[in-house]
C-alpha cells in the first residue's frame, strides 16, 4: 500500500515538474511560418480595420431586411474563405458612434479593404455605413478562422 501511494506521488510530482517545464519553455521562433503570414520582426502586421455604423437607410420591411442579413452574413463568409476578412462581428450593445460591427481585413490598403466591405449586401443598401482605420496586430490571428468551423455548432 505504501509503495502504490509513493508510486502515486512520484507520478504526480513527475506530471507537475514536466508540466511546469512545458510552461517555462519557450516557444521556438519559426521563420517559415512567419514570412508565409508576412510577419514583421515583432510578429505583427498592418491590417484595415472597418467599422460598421448605422447606416441612414432604415428598412422596415422584416422580409427585406432578413434577405439584406442573410446576404450579409454569406458575403462575410465569401470574404473570409478568400482570405479578405480574418475577424467579423457585431457589437453586442449601443454605443455613441452608433458602431454596429466591425471587420478586419487581411489587408494595409484601405482602397482594397473599401472595395471589399462595398461587396456588402446591406452597406449597398445603405443599412450599414462605415469607417475605415489603419491597424496593426498579430500577423498570427488569421490562424484562428481554420477552427472556428471545428467549434461552432451552428451558423448564423
Amino acid at each position: 500500500m505504501k509503495l502504490k501511494i509513493y508510486a502515486l506521488l512520484a507520478l504526480f510530482t513527475a506530471t507537475i515538474y514536466s508540466a511546469q517545464q512545458k510552461k517555462t519553455e519557450k516557444v521556438k521562433f519559426n521563420q517559415e511560418l512567419a514570412t508565409s503570414l508576412g510577419a514583421d520582426q515583432y510578429g505583427m502586421k498592418a491590417y484595415t480595420i472597418v467599422m460598421l455604423t448605422t447606416g441612414s437607410t432604415k428598412i422596415d420591411d422584416k422580409a427585406k431586411m432578413s434577405e439584406l442579413m442573410k446576404g450579409h452574413m454569406s458575403n462575410i463568409g465569401k470574404l473570409a474563405d478568400e482570405g479578405k476578412i480574418v475577424v467579423a462581428g457585431p457589437f453586442l450593445e449601443q454605443n455613441k458612434e452608433n458602431y454596429r460591427g466591425m471587420f478586419i481585413f487581411n489587408t494595409k490598403s484601405k482602397e482594397e479593404a473599401e472595395q471589399w466591405v462595398k461587396t456588402d449586401p446591406a452597406v449597398q443598401a445603405g443599412v450599414f455605413s462605415y469607417e475605415i482605420f489603419p491597424w496593426y496586430g498579430s500577423a498570427a490571428l488569421p490562424l484562428y478562422l481554420k477552427h472556428h468551423e471545428e467549434i461552432a455548432k451552428e451558423n448564423p
